[in-house]
């Protein structure tokens, strides 16, 4: 068993991972991830390529939006008897669209310090790189998929700060659409996807001009989308 240091003692790290370079992981987010007691993933499969390419051989369970909430007790018993337990997502920071707000919340309410570790979060060089006034904004995740979406929309029509979605590729086009259908033809919108990969790609322009783009030229990998507020 690893030595742990006295800061180790008894709490829930908040690890982000990377979005897609490995070489934007911190050496603290190593050095905790060898030293706790479990690790909790997302998704074993993609967290342990993670955990293999900097050798940590820390144990992983599952933790995910289909069994956190019946999790969440037995964990927080665990940290209460003396572990130390770390939570990652698959990219990026947990909780930020991705499980992690549940666990958090219940340690909170037993006393049980919680630490989030700063590190990748897609939205952050999406933002940055839009060209979008920064100084205030939004971040709504994924929009609705059915219902409430168009109450989401309308209400968003009429924000003067500048949003942020996250959204699949195989939805982009249907989520563009009603962009333009709601926000308006001449909204400035930023696409960013792949963030930090090596086909990495940021398209800017209006609602209507990205639009075309992505239907002529159909879209891959992770995508975040940062609109202009209304003026």
């Amino acid at each position: 068993m690893p030595f742990i240091t006295p800061d180790f003692m008894s709490k829930l790290y908040l690890v982000p991972t990377p979005i897609g370079n490995l070489e934007d992981i911190t050496f603290r987010a190593i050095k905790v991830l060898k030293e706790v007691d479990l690790i909790l993933a997302e998704d074993t499969r993609t967290s342990g390529k993670l955990l293999k390419h900097f050798e940590i051989n820390t144990h992983m369970q599952s933790h995910h939006m289909h069994n956190e909430h019946k999790m969440v007790n037995r964990i927080v018993d665990r940290i209460k008897t003396g572990e130390t337990v770390a939570l990652i997502s698959d990219a990026g920071t947990p909780a930020i669209s991705d499980p992690g707000f549940l666990l958090t919340r219940a340690c909170i309410e037993n006393n049980i310090e919680v630490e989030c570790l700063p590190g990748a979060t897609a939205f952050v060089p999406a933002l940055v790189n839009s060209g979008l006034p920064n100084d205030k904004f939004v971040f709504e995740g994924f929009l609705p998929v059915k219902k409430g979406r168009q109450t989401r929309l309308k209400l968003l029509a009429e924000e003067t700060r500048t949003m942020i979605f996250y959204e699949s590729p195989h939805k982009l086009i249907k989520t563009l659409g009603h962009f333009t259908e709601y926000f308006g033809d001449d909204r400035l919108i930023s696409v960013s996807r792949e963030l930090t990969k090596l086909f990495e790609e940021t398209v800017r322009g209006t609602a209507t001009e990205v639009l075309a783009h992505y239907t002529n030229k159909p879209p891959k990998g992770e995508i975040v989308i940062v609109v202009g507020g209304k003026k």
